[in-house]
C-alpha cells in the first residue's frame, strides 16, 4: 500500500476516533458529573481531552509506513 493511501485512510480513521472519543467523553461526563464541583470536571474534561492521543499513536505510526532497515 502506497504511503499516500495509508494517509488518506489515517486521516479518515483520526477524524472518526476523534469524533467517537469525543461524544464517549461528553456522554460519560453526563452520567459522572451530574452534580459534582466544578474543579474535578474541569481535570476531567482536560484528561477526557488530551485521552484520544494515546489511541491514535499507533494509527499515526501505521500511517508513517514501514520503517527502513538503515
Amino acid at each position: 500500500m502506497s504511503i499516500r493511501t495509508r494517509k488518506l485512510i489515517g486521516a479518515i480513521l483520526l477524524l472518526l476516533l476523534v469524533a467517537v472519543w469525543a461524544l464517549l467523553a461528553m456522554v460519560a461526563a453526563q452520567f459522572v458529573f451530574s452534580s459534582t464541583n466544578s474543579v474535578a470536571a474541569w481535570i476531567y474534561y482536560v484528561v477526557a481531552g488530551m485521552g484520544w492521543v494515546l489511541p491514535a499513536m499507533p494509527l499515526i505510526r501505521w500511517m508513517s509506513g514501514p520503517k527502513s532497515a538503515g
